[in-house]
């Protein structure tokens, strides 16, 4: 599955999901207006949705623009930006819930997953099989570990299998996440 592609036409991603990442995005706000706009979404409103591709687009000219560097810090922004309902309140329930919000944010067609994996009492492997950015994923990962983290629970560590990349064309990416 590469990066950058929706994998189905008609799938679509909710307003808020988008404001999230616009009001996460501090200096660079402007820009990423800019880009978004350039791609057909236009102030993004609530209860409102728009195509996927078009904001995977956006994603496309941000890396283009800027590098991996701020794809990751996009993904960073989300956790701080969303609501999270109130039984998810460890890192492991957090981590598990990735592919529900995931699916709460997302509409018409096959979207992908976020699939978790228990491996041990602090160790999770994250399987993102969706058409967003390694980075924006990594970032994304990492940071609602972090949010999640109680006293005693760093540092957290994430570590990207390199043999399964969509960077490389694999299918998915898989990060291991230990805390």
């Amino acid at each position: 599955m590469a990066q950058f592609k929706a994998l189905a036409p008609g799938v679509e991603v909710h307003g808020p999901a988008i404001l999230s990442l616009i009001n996460g995005m501090g200096a660079f706000k402007d820009m990423f207006e800019k880009i978004l706009a350039d791609n057909s979404i236009i102030d993004p409103k609530e209860g409102s949705w728009y195509l996927q591709q078009n904001w995977l687009d956006s994603f496309r000219m941000i890396a283009q623009r800027t590098g991996p560097a701020t794809l990751k810090k996009i993904g960073a922004n989300v956790p701080a930006n969303i609501s999270w309902p109130a039984q998810v309140n460890t890192i492991e329930k957090a981590l598990a819930s990735l592919d529900d919000a995931y699916y709460r944010n997302h509409r018409g067609g096959e979207i992908g997953h976020y699939l978790f994996k228990k491996i041990n009492e602090c160790t999770a492997r994250i399987i993102c099989n969706n058409p967003y950015p390694c980075d924006f994923d990594k970032g994304l990962i990492e940071a609602t570990a972090l949010k999640f983290a109680a006293a005693g629970e760093y540092p957290i560590c994430i570590h990207e299998t390199p043999q399964v990349c969509r960077k490389t064309d694999s299918a998915t990416c898989s990060y291991l996440v230990s805390w």
